[in-house]
């Protein structure tokens, strides 16, 4: 009896993205299961995309965050950085700019990652204008769904206040961090909410180890 044929891509763009990430993790994952990862990857994405035109990269990009978990939590050389995951609804204002400050602050201390339970469409307006002035950058970034190799693998996971669930798993760090919403309000209020994230940063990196 011949094997099942393999579930073609969702978009055939997507072949030169799973052979990139299929030799960037060889050793680590099978062809068939980074395949896999990103067809699931590109779906969710789709799901709430608002601009499909650069869905094929950002497939590839989630989908190397994904792997990057998967590894650390099972272990592989190389992965053991702190991990910090910064969760709001719609991973599009209060998580992104957390995650931004502290991947800009850390200086290569820790591994950052941002996910919403219920990933908007966009980024916010503002976020970006607010980062740039804080000398941070958050022009590659877009919301993401909250994946369970993302949740296993953080050591920290810090809620923005929000009342997200997010799955909890022995061992990690919990919290929660009571900051406004971002969603509609001007520019001077949107750059308030990110010094109140930035000092929350400043105390998260004092706790952790120096090394």
């Amino acid at each position: 009896m011949s094997a099942a044929p393999t579930p073609a891509l969702p978009d055939e763009r997507l072949a030169a993205g799973a052979a990139r990430l299929a030799t960037r993790h060889a050793g680590s994952f099978s062809a068939e299961t980074v395949k896999g990862l990103l067809t699931d990857s590109y779906r969710r994405l789709a799901e709430t995309a608002s601009v499909t035109t650069y869905l094929v990269m950002l497939a590839e990009r989630f989908t190397a965050e994904r792997l990057d978990a998967l590894a650390h939590v099972q272990g592989v050389p190389g992965s053991g950085l702190v991990r910090v995951l910064f969760v709001c609804s719609h991973n599009a204002g209060r998580s992104q700019l957390a995650a931004a400050l502290l991947q800009h602050r850390a200086g290569g201390r820790v591994t950052v990652s941002s996910a919403g339970t219920h990933p908007g469409p966009g980024i916010e307006p503002h976020i970006a204008q607010v980062l740039t002035e804080a000398g941070a950058d958050a022009a590659d970034a877009f919301p993401k769904p909250l994946t369970d190799e993302v949740v296993g693998a953080a050591d920290i996971v810090i809620t923005m206040g929000c009342g997200d669930a997010c799955p909890v798993v022995p061992g990690r760090r919990y919290l929660d961090w009571p900051v406004a919403d971002p969603d509609g309000a001007p520019i001077a209020v949107v750059r308030q909410i990110r010094d109140d994230i930035d000092r929350r940063i400043t105390d998260l990196l004092a706790s952790l180890p120096s090394t």
